[in-house]
């Protein structure tokens, strides 16, 4: 298979369990998923169904008991903590729904932090980082901190982190859940415009019909298997 026609993401046989006292709790069981490069997938599901399980186990946040993770033609499961950090790092951007800035630290600082796992010298990464910042519209923003910006901004700030190392792939949980309508269309639009322009591979969990309609499909999660894949319109 050609590099161009991997899939950016292939779960094969995945089984994902966890222990609670004397209970052992089953998420997944051989649970299979391809995800083209360059899509834009929603996961919804009822709470429980495993869908930030789902991401964690794409970013290589926590590993299958059983099976395969493959993204962009690398097996990632079986890597060491060390080379997995490694790989997140340069191949893998998170978006979550708190945000998780530092307080302490501006936009730009607060953007660069990816960079710091990465040779880029200081020059290149101020670059970077201006250039990210630039995408989602917070190129006047560089030396505001969070509390300075709303929560929309904040978010985008959350996104530009997510993107300065140009990962391949996106990893979104419930990325608009404490915004209200209007803010949160702004940052799926930027969502749908790095998905559409720059080619980025999204995965975003997301309670929200509204946003789902941001994406290329709708994986359906119900009691760890999917029940239900529906193509939107573009």
């Amino acid at each position: 298979m050609s590099a161009s026609s991997q899939p950016m993401v292939a779960l094969t046989r995945l089984s994902k369990r966890f222990v609670k006292g004397r209970e052992t709790i089953s998420i997944f069981d051989q649970l299979d998923l391809s995800i083209a490069k360059g899509d834009f997938v929603a996961v919804m599901g009822p709470s429980g169904s495993g869908k930030t399980t789902l991401l964690n186990l794409l970013g290589g946040i926590d590993r299958p008991n059983d099976g395969e993770v493959v993204i962009a033609g690398e097996r990632i499961d079986p890597l060491s903590e060390g080379a997995l950090a490694r790989w997140r790092a340069a191949h893998v951007g998170f978006i979550f729904q708190f945000y998780n800035l530092m307080p302490m630290l501006t936009a730009a600082q607060n953007v660069e932090l990816p960079l710091l796992l990465t040779s880029l010298g200081r020059s290149a990464r101020r670059r970077n980082v201006e250039t990210a910042l630039g995408v989602v519209g917070l190129a006047d923003r560089l030396k505001h901190y969070p509390r300075e910006m709303s929560g929309g901004q904040q978010q985008r700030v959350a996104i530009a982190r997510a993107i300065v190392s140009d990962p391949a792939l996106l990893l979104a949980d419930e990325p608009t859940g404490d915004l209200d309508r209007t803010t949160a269309d702004e940052v799926l639009s930027i969502l749908r415009s790095l998905n559409r322009d720059l080619g980025k591979t999204i995965v975003m969990v997301t309670h929200d019909p509204a946003a789902a309609k941001y994406a290329n499909r709708v994986l359906h999660l119900d009691k760890g298997r999917f029940v239900e894949a529906k193509e939107l319109a573009a």
